[in-house]
């Protein structure tokens, strides 16, 4: 157990962070890698690298020697052909660096339901996968990040023999502040800027998603199903959908996001609002309510994500998980959604980036 060594690729955002927590809880030691700031994590040592930059990679990663790596980065680039070279660079520089030591044991690779949908410049175009989602599907025929991400894992394994997962997915919420494409923090600025102007909550997707099933993804489930991977001998190497278990419309949880955060709420009307409209021109109200608040971050884009919610919620179908894969191995663990909600919001308010 003492030679439990774990390399989090992405230690300062969402997954990263829920995954370094749990990782040191367990016992293990752990090394996060991060572009721009140190993971304020107390037992998280830091390195510093611009996983962009294949040679610095191989510099700063040479003589680390994890016994598990688990991605949970990416870096989202103009064009899809830009989001693979990039991304899919990351994983590949990453095990080329860690990998000929010998020591790695286990890979966990996080993607998403884009994996089933497209990517973002071809979203939903082409074959799209129904619902529910399951692992066994094969790819779309279009070119993903995600496929170029799962090929630069598997060409590894190919070289150093360890095993593998891939974790995909659904719209993640959880705590980090400077990551804002976190529906549950975007929400909950949305919430803050209505408040502050007296103004309804109004929900910005479109009838399908108001009156159809979705789901979500736990930061800290999908950090215990990455973890589980790692930890459990003899499972096999594959795909894992990664949701919280249960399902929901949005017409039942808008009222419930919006009691949570103390603002009324107003439901889908004739047509989708998106926040990029809602919201539009907000910053300097942030920065108003930032200052008279003691707010931990004054700078809107940092806590907020209009687009990336927008996109979430104006989807044309619907879009849930299937998990008995993952039962049928044993991981049973779930999260109720609402309760994610709530548990976010209040650790929000706490670490003082939302109005108390």
């Amino acid at each position: 157990m003492s030679d439990r060594h774990a390399l989090v690729v992405g230690a300062t955002g969402i997954a990263g962070q829920a995954l370094c927590h749990e990782l040191l809880e367990r016992g293990w030691r752990v090394t996060g890698v991060s572009r721009r700031s140190a993971v304020e994590i107390p037992g998280v040592e830091t390195i510093l690298v611009d996983l962009t930059d294949s040679a610095a990679v191989q510099a700063a990663l040479a003589e680390v020697r994890p016994t598990a790596v688990f991605f949970a980065v990416w870096t989202r680039m103009p064009t899809e052909a830009e989001n693979i070279r990039v991304n899919g660079g990351i994983v590949r520089d990453v095990l080329a660096a860690v990998g000929p030591g010998g020591s790695v044991r286990h890979v966990s690779l996080m993607t998403g339901l884009k994996h089933y949908l497209g990517p973002f410049e071809a979203y939903l175009q082409g074959d799209s996968r129904e619902t529910p989602f399951h692992e066994y599907e094969p790819r779309l025929d279009l070119p993903n990040f995600y496929y170029a991400q799962e090929d630069e894992l598997w060409a590894a394994v190919e070289k150093y023999g360890f095993t593998w997962s891939t974790h995909r997915s659904h719209t993640v919420i959880g705590f980090a502040v400077g990551n804002a494409m976190n529906m549950g923090m975007t929400l909950s600025v949305q919430a803050a800027l209505c408040k502050e102007r007296g103004a309804p909550f109004v929900f910005p997707g479109n009838e399908v998603q108001w009156n159809g099933l979705t789901d979500m993804t736990d930061a800290d489930l999908l950090a215990r199903q990455m973890i589980w991977t790692a930890e459990t001998e003899g499972l096999p190497s594959q795909p894992y959908n990664t949701v919280n278990g249960d399902v929901f419309r949005w017409k039942w949880m808008w009222p419930r996001v919006a009691e949570l955060l103390g603002v009324e709420p107003e439901g889908y009307s004739e047509q989708a609002r998106p926040l990029e409209k809602q919201m539009l021109g907000m910053e300097g109200l942030w920065e108003e309510i930032a200052r008279r608040e003691n707010l931990v971050e004054p700078q809107l884009d940092r806590v907020a994500s209009w687009w990336h919610t927008d996109a979430d919620m104006n989807r044309p179908l619907e879009c849930f998980t299937d998990m008995a894969n993952s039962r049928r191995y044993g991981f049973m663990d779930a999260s109720v959604t609402v309760d994610s909600f709530a548990a976010l919001f209040e650790r929000l308010r706490r670490e003082r980036v939302i109005p108390a």
